[in-house]
Formats: C-alpha cells, sequence, structure tokens
C-alpha cells in the first residue's frame, strides 16, 4: 500500500510554476495562429464600403428598395414568402399591399405606393371596406401628383362601396373643381353638408364653385357671341368676294371655302384678306415679285380700290438694296401677271387692283394676288418673255 502510494504521487504545482506553464501555453496558441496559411474573407463586407452593404441587408436596412434596385437574396426570399398567393389568403395579401403602398405613402413615393395599392386591389379580397380603403389611398397618391383624373376615378369607385366615404367625397369635390366640373363639385360639397353643414372647407369650396361656375358661363357665352361673330364676319366676306365675281383657285362661283384664302406665305400667314366694313373694300395681301433676284416683297394690307403704282411708289421710294445697278424705280419697270394657261399679261399699274383681279384670266392663287415686275427693256425680261 504504501509503496503504490509514493508511485502515484505527484506533487502540487506552485503558484509561480502554474503562471509560468499559462504564459508558455499562449505563447504556444499565439504562435499556431500566427502560423496558419492566410486565406482572403470571401463573403464579409468590404472595409472601404461596409456600412454601405450593412443598410442593404434585410435585417439593417431603414427603408425599402427603389424601383430597379438589385434585392438582397434575403429581402427577395421574405418578399417571395410574404407575397405568396399559395401562402397567403387574398384578404392577407391584400392587407400587405396596403402596409407596402402607406409606407411607400409616407416616403412621398407616391408612384410606387399607387403600384402597392394596385396590387391590393387586384387582389379582390372581398372585404368592403379594405376595398374602399385601397381605391381611396390610391386616390391620395394620384392626388399628390396631380393626376386629378385618376384621383377621380378612384373616388368613384370607392363611393360605389361606400357612399358615405367623407375622404372619398372630399376629395372627389375638390378634383371636379380642379377639372373645372363645377356642377358635379357642388353635388359631391352638398353631399357632404348634409351630414357637416358647417364643414368651413366644403362651404369655402362651394363658394369658389359657385363663383367660377358663374365666371365659367359668362366666358362660355361671350366665346359663343364671338364664334358667331365670326362667322358672321366670313360668310360676308365670301359674299362680298362672290358678288364681286373674282376667280378663286379651287373654288365654284358662288362656293367659296375660306380655307381657299388662307396665304401660302409665311410672312402673309396672319393677313388673309378681310373686309373693311366702312369703306367696303376688300384688303387683300398681294405679293410683288422680281425673278431677276429671286426676291419677293410682300404686301399685308392692300386695299382694292388702290392702284398697284401706289404700293410700287412706296416699295421703290429708295432704292432696295438688292438692286445695285439701281434700275428698280417708277417709270422703269413693267408689271404682269400669269394667266390661266401661265402666259405672262401686262398690267396697267394705273389701274386699282380690283380692275385688275377681274381680268377673265386672273386667278387668285392661295388668298395672294401676286404679280411679276421686271425692268422695262432688260435682258432679264425678254428672256422671261421668251420663255413664257
Amino acid at each position: 500500500m504504501n509503496n503504490s502510494s509514493e508511485l502515484n504521487y505527484k506533487p502540487q504545482m506552485t503558484d509561480e510554476e502554474r503562471l509560468k506553464l499559462s504564459q508558455k501555453l499562449d505563447a504556444d496558441l499565439e504562435e499556431f495562429i500566427t502560423n496558419l496559411p492566410k486565406r482572403k474573407y470571401q463573403d464579409g463586407w468590404p472595409e472601404d464600403r461596409w456600412e454601405e452593404e450593412m443598410v442593404k441587408h434585410p435585417f439593417f436596412m431603414k427603408e425599402a428598395p427603389k424601383l430597379g434596385e438589385d434585392l438582397h437574396p434575403l429581402y427577395e426570399g421574405l418578399q417571395k414568402l410574404k407575397y405568396d398567393p399559395e401562402e397567403n389568403e387574398p384578404y392577407d395579401l391584400a392587407i400587405a399591399y396596403k402596409d407596402d403602398g402607406n409606407f411607400n405613402f409616407k416616403h412621398k413615393n407616391y408612384r410606387l405606393a399607387i403600384v402597392a395599392y394596385t396590387e391590393g386591389i387586384k387582389q379582390k379580397c372581398g372585404n368592403h371596406e379594405l376595398e374602399a380603403s385601397l381605391l381611396n389611398n390610391r386616390a391620395a397618391a394620384h392626388w399628390f401628383l396631380k393626376n386629378y383624373r385618376s384621383c377621380l376615378q378612384d373616388c368613384e369607385l370607392a363611393l360605389r362601396i361606400k357612399p358615405t366615404y367623407i375622404k372619398a367625397l372630399s376629395r372627389a369635390a375638390n378634383c371636379c373643381y380642379h377639372l373645372t366640373q363645377y356642377n358635379k363639385a357642388l353635388e359631391f360639397c352638398d353631399k357632404l353638408l348634409e351630414d357637416n353643414s358647417s364643414n368651413k372647407d366644403i362651404l369655402d369650396l362651394r363658394k369658389k364653385c359657385v363663383k367660377d361656375l358663374k365666371e365659367k358661363e359668362r366666358n362660355e357665352r361671350k366665346k359663343d357671341i364671338e364664334e358667331k361673330k365670326r362667322k358672321n364676319l366670313e360668310n360676308d366676306l365670301v359674299k362680298e368676294i362672290v358678288a364681286r365675281g373674282y376667280q378663286i383657285e379651287g373654288g365654284c362661283s358662288g362656293n367659296i371655302n375660306l380655307s381657299q384664302l388662307e396665304p401660302y406665305f409665311p410672312k402673309l400667314a396672319q393677313h388673309r384678306v378681310s373686309l373693311n366694313k366702312e369703306s367696303n373694300s376688300l384688303m387683300w395681301p398681294v405679293v410683288f415679285v422680281y425673278p431677276e433676284y429671286k426676291i419677293m416683297d410682300y404686301i399685308q394690307r392692300f386695299d382694292e380700290h388702290d392702284s398697284i403704282s401706289v404700293h410700287l411708289n412706296v416699295v421703290f421710294e429708295t432704292y432696295p438694296e438688292w438692286d445695285y445697278q439701281k434700275k428698280y424705280r417708277p417709270g422703269n419697270i413693267n408689271v404682269y401677271f400669269e394667266d390661266l394657261k401661265q402666259k405672262l399679261v401686262k398690267v396697267d399699274d394705273k389701274k386699282a387692283l380690283r380692275e385688275v383681279l377681274l381680268n377673265p384670266g386672273y386667278v387668285i392663287k392661295g388668298g395672294t394676288p401676286s404679280f411679276i415686275i421686271l425692268v422695262k427693256g432688260s435682258d432679264a425680261e425678254k428672256m422671261y418673255l421668251e420663255n413664257k
């Protein structure tokens, strides 16, 4: 017994020996870790972007991903679980989409809110209160985007489900006001005032509707009067042209369309022939063509009782800059027009425009009488006459 006890006996370690052993083990572990093969950690967040990557993780993100952004796999999985129609009833899905819509609405992402509310509406969950709420919420998103027609449409759909929906009635009234549908707006206002006759906002809106409706009706009456006046003037104009016997290109005797009197030339676009009631004169837009230089002059209001020479004297009061030879001057020019057979007909420029236009061969094209101006006896005149 004594011998056996002596063989198994191990003296206890002193505190100093225990400390030295602990230090040695610590040193050995440090050496082991240091000598491990170096391998780059592939799945971690990069040191320079760890904060950016962290907020993308579903557990740390503060807002929903924007439309078009890549989804974190975990987020995508959660989304599928949340919106899987095999895992959720239509009511649960409608609630989920409504929550998403409310989240986006709160953060002023109105277009994303509309998408979410629309998906909720598509579920047709059968809960009238929820369906009306989804429509009303989508209307609110449209309102902030100023999509007043879409907003009104959603309000009316919500009111079919819930006729006393105050928010939908109020928003529908305001939409109608913005769409200038004042009578319809008044109907919504009156329906709201049935339950709350002291609603200041609706009373103010109703007052604005009445005021703007009167103004709109007054403007429409004024517009109708002006339109009738314009048509009467146009009818009088056509009658005067027919009475004078002018030939209009494309017009039959006694049947002239105003579109046949619209000038072709951009500089005369706003100067269609008009009737001066005081003098009973037709005021024509007229063009003087100078084929030698391929230049034109535009007379916006040529009284049919004026002679051609009166206007030519004004045009050539000073030499035009293109007439470097100073040949174009009153008394040294001839005036022509092309007849129905495209032959040149010489014009007595002392005659009034009215007399010239009544020439059997003259046809007014594009509502604009035109005349060719050539220097007397010039090579340009001879060549032009030969070609014609």
